[in-house]
C-alpha cells in the first residue's frame, strides 16, 4: 500500500503524522511511504532522516493525496485538503467533527473513509490515540495558565505556587480524565491550591488515591462549579464526551463574576469548548479577554511542543497504522475498537455522537461496512 504523510498546514502546526522510526516499520512490512518535502523539518526530522528510513520524498501535498491509499495526518484536514480526498481512500487523523460542520460536509462529499484518532477505543474503555495528546495538553495548560497570570500578560499577577508567607494561586480543573489529571499534577507540583471537579465517584476515589491530599476532588454540580470557578485564579476546562460537543460548564455570567485578571484555559476547544465565552485561537494569537478574564483557547495546543507530541503520537498510532496499511478497511472487521474510530465512510456519518452533534443522520460503522464484512 502507498501511505502518504503530508505536511501539516494549520497555523503554527509543526507536528507530522509519523516519525522516521514509524516510517521504517511500515517500509519493513513492504509498504511505500511518501512524505511531503520538509514535512518534519521544523522539529528536526529532515528529508534525509525519512529517506534513511525508506521513505520517498515528494514535492507537494497534491501528489500525496492523488496517489496515497492511506493518508496519515495529525490535525483535521483543511478545506483544500478535504477537496483532494477521494472515494476508496482512508484518512487517519484527528477530526473533531462535532463543532465543525464544514469539514464534515466536505468529508462526506469526498467519499473518503475517515478514521478519527479521538474516537478509537481500547479494551479497557479508554481513548488510546487521544491520550498522548491529552497528556501533553493537560501539562501545557498549566504552563500557559501560569504565564498568562503574569501581570505583563494581563493577568492578576499571581505566582502559581506562591512563596513562603504568601498564598499560592487557586487552580480549578473541570474534569478528572487524562487532561485533568495531568493538569492537576503539574499545578500541584508547582505548589498551587488545586481542586478537581468530576461527576464520577469512582474517578474521584482514584484521584484521591493519586494525589493524597495534594489536590482535592469535588463532585461536580452547578453549585460546585460556580463556587470554585468564582474563587479561582486559573480554570482549566478538561471535559470530554467522545465524539460529541463539550458541555458548556462555565457560563457568561460566571465569567463576568470571576476575579479580574484570572485565566481560563479551554483544552476542550477542539470539541467546541466548555466555556460559553470560548472561541478557538491559534499559537500566533492565543488569547483574548472577556470581562477582564483572559481566555486561552488554542485548538492545537500540543503543536506548541511539536517534537515531543509527534513522537508520543506515533508511539500510539503506529500499531493501528500498520493494521490499516496491511489490510485496509478489512482491519476494521476484527477490531471493534479501531472500528469505533470510523466517523465517515462513503458519504455517511458512521459515529452516533458525531451524527447527533451535527444533527445529521448516521449509520453504525458495522452497517456501513456490512457489504465488505459479509464478503470477507
Amino acid at each position: 500500500m502507498i501511505v502518504g504523510i503530508p505536511k501539516e498546514i494549520k497555523n503554527h502546526e509543526y507536528r507530522i503524522g509519523m516519525t522516521p522510526a514509524g516510517v521504517r516499520e511500515l517500509v519493513s512490512r513492504g509498504h511505500q511511504v511518501w512524505v511531503e518535502n520538509n514535512g518534519g523539518a521544523g522539529i528536526g526530522f529532515d528529508n534525509a532522516s525519512y529517506e534513511a528510513a525508506g521513505a520517498h520524498i515528494v514535492a507537494s501535498a497534491e501528489e500525496i493525496f492523488a496517489n496515497a491509499e492511506l493518508v496519515i495526518k495529525v490535525k483535521e484536514p483543511q478545506p483544500n485538503e478535504c477537496r483532494m480526498l477521494r472515494p476508496g481512500q482512508i484518512l487517519f487523523t484527528y477530526l473533531h467533527l462535532a463543532p465543525d460542520p464544514e469539514q464534515a460536509a466536505l468529508l462526506l462529499a469526498s467519499g473518503v473513509s475517515a478514521i478519527a484518532y479521538e474516537t478509537v477505543t481500547s479494551p479497557r474503555g479508554g481513548l488510546p490515540l487521544l491520550a498522548p495528546m491529552s497528556e501533553v495538553a493537560g501539562r501545557m495548560s498549566i504552563q500557559a495558565g501560569a504565564h498568562h497570570l503574569e501581570k505583563a500578560q494581563g493577568g492578576n499577577g499571581m505566582l502559581l505556587g506562591g512563596v513562603p508567607g504568601v498564598e499560592p494561586a487557586r487552580v480549578v480543573v473541570l474534569g478528572g480524565g487524562v487532561v485533568g489529571t495531568q493538569a492537576a499534577k503539574m499545578a500541584a507540583g508547582l505548589g498551587a491550591q488545586v481542586t478537581i471537579l468530576d461527576r464520577s465517584i469512582p474517578r474521584l476515589q482514584q484521584l484521591d488515591d493519586i494525589f493524597q491530599g495534594r489536590a482535592v476532588g469535588i463532585y461536580s454540580t452547578q453549585d460546585a462549579v460556580e463556587q470554585h470557578v468564582l474563587e479561582a485564579d486559573l480554570v482549566v476546562g478538561a471535559v470530554l464526551i467522545p465524539g460529541a460537543s463539550a458541555p458548556k460548564l462555565v457560563t457568561r455570567d460566571h465569567v463576568a463574576a470571576m476575579k479580574p485578571g484570572s485565566v481560563l484555559v479551554d483544552v476542550a476547544i477542539d470539541q467546541g469548548g466548555c466555556f460559553e465565552t470560548s472561541k478557538a485561537t491559534t499559537h500566533q494569537d492565543p488569547t483574548y479577554v472577556v470581562d477582564d478574564v483572559i481566555h486561552y483557547c488554542v485548538a492545537n495546543m500540543p503543536g506548541g511542543v511539536a517534537r515531543t507530541s509527534t513522537m508520543a503520537l506515533t508511539n500510539a498510532t503506529l500499531p493501528y497504522a500498520l493494521q490499516l496499511a496491511d489490510r485496509g478497511l478489512a482491519a476494521l472487521q476484527d477490531d471493534e475498537h479501531l472500528r469505533n474510530g470510523l466517523n465517515v465512510h462513503a458519504g455517511q456519518i458512521t459515529h452516533e455522537a458525531v451524527g447527533q452533534a451535527l444533527k445529521r443522520e448516521w449509520l453504525s460503522a458495522e452497517n456501513a461496512l456490512s457489504p465488505m464484512m459479509m464478503s470477507a
